[in-house]
């Protein structure tokens, strides 16, 4: 290639997809609680602690205040209590801070928000793995699981990203997701969940399954007999609806931001492609020849978990990690490949131009391209003619970009 980068045609287009979604969250919310007969469950002046995650599901910040509405409906007292593993630097005001970025403060939600990483230590789980739930959450009167249902980013099973796995992982806080990783996830997860739900007051789940625009399509009551059971049948509605980038043979992959919200991984492995666990096999489709991340998003609180499955980022990005909060968030998973930091330049431009310089003997115009904001946000994204021209036929056209632009500062504009 030459010094001076030829940049293909590029094209932004909205993937065709059709999507059902809940309007109402509140009615769905009190309608499922009431499916699953909390109303008999739920007494007056009952402590009920309500879970809480670090992923940006649509609309969390709502289904949480109608949940503890609810809780309030039938005279108990809610509290919420955050439930994600060892993000937010592993510690209490970390993970309350991870919270008030989507919305659930104590204000907004009207009650209580108790953030602790103090556990107790159950009994060890029939693999051997030790078993861990928040203390809070441990004693109170009931608790009520609130998560998306998902493909996880580290390994397929039955049970993923959950119900079952916020009990296992999330409700463990530090302990508890270093223990999981520690093991075989897949097959501890669901292990780990039977011993907490013999000795933890649950009293409920609610199960959200997003569309493939990242909008509400199914909550669902569970009862906590159902857990397992449910949770994989979500779970199988779940991959249905997932986004997926319209072409699978990518010379170039451009992710404008990662961060903890989008993914617990930064990005999304099974959009990327690429896993990096040992023992795991590797996605088949897509195949990414370079991966370019530009940003990590303000949002991840400086960790940037998952940056080592990039191929080249900017020396911006590597200057806003927090490395304290993402050692402790990556030594829990276990997988350190993750944790690496790649080859790096002064802004985006050169970042791309670097890219570009490392595909081999590839014509300009022929060079297949994919720009997308995040890997959460993929109904919209923007391709290279080439791919354009393979693909026109199942996409809408936003727009024709017949030039990349930057700023002054080197900042993709497009």
């Amino acid at each position: 290639m030459n010094e001076q980068c030829v940049y293909p045609k590029m094209y932004k287009i909205s993937q065709i997809i059709k999507n059902e979604r809940i309007d109402d969250l509140r009615l769905e919310v009190f309608k499922q609680l009431d499916l699953i007969e909390m109303r008999n469950v739920i007494k007056p002046n009952s402590q009920i602690s309500i879970t809480a995650g670090s992923r940006g599901i649509a609309n969390i910040d709502r289904i949480t205040k109608y949940v503890c509405d609810y809780v309030k409906s039938l005279g108990g007292i809610p509290f919420i209590v955050p439930s994600m593993g060892s993000h937010g630097g592993a510690t209490a005001e970390g993970q309350r801070q991870i919270l008030k970025k989507l919305g659930i403060t104590e204000e907004t939600m009207e009650c209580q928000i108790i953030s602790s990483m103090e556990t107790v230590q159950l009994e060890n789980a029939l693999n051997g793995a030790p078993v861990y739930i928040d203390k809070n959450a441990f004693y109170s009167d009931g608790i009520i699981v609130v998560n998306r249902i998902k493909p996880h980013t580290d390994f397929s099973a039955v049970n993923e990203s959950g119900l079952v796995k916020m009990v296992s992982v999330g409700l463990g806080k530090e302990k508890g997701a270093t223990a999981m990783h520690g093991y075989d996830l897949a097959s501890t997860i669901p292990l780990s969940f039977k011993v907490a739900s013999a000795y933890a007051p649950i009293i409920a789940g609610l199960g959200i399954v997003e569309n493939s625009k990242d909008e509400t399509y199914i909550i669902q009551g569970v009862k906590p007999e159902d857990f397992l059971k449910e949770d994989a049948e979500l779970l199988k509605v779940a991959i249905e609806q997932v986004s997926r980038l319209p072409y699978n043979d990518i010379d170039l992959l451009i992710v404008k931001e990662m961060g903890k919200m989008y993914s617990g991984t930064g990005v999304d492995t099974k959009v990327i492609g690429r896993i990096r666990v040992q023992g795991v096999a590797e996605p088949m489709t897509p195949f990414v020849n370079k991966l370019v991340i530009l940003r990590l998003s303000p949002d991840s609180c400086g960790n940037a978990l998952g940056i080592g499955l990039a191929d080249i980022t900017t020396k911006e990005l590597v200057d806003s990690i927090d490395f304290d909060s993402m050692y402790k968030n990556l030594i829990a998973t276990t997988y350190l490949e993750r944790g690496k930091i790649p080859a790096h330049f002064k802004t985006e431009k050169s970042t791309i131009d670097t890219a570009f310089k490392t595909l081999g003997k590839i014509k300009s115009a022929d060079t297949k391209v994919i720009i997308i904001e995040n890997t959460l946000h993929i109904s919209e994204l923007i391709v290279s003619e080439s791919i354009y021209k393979e693909i026109n036929n199942e996409i809408e056209l936003i727009e024709e970009i017949p030039e990349w632009s930057f700023d002054s500062n080197g900042k993709i504009l497009m």
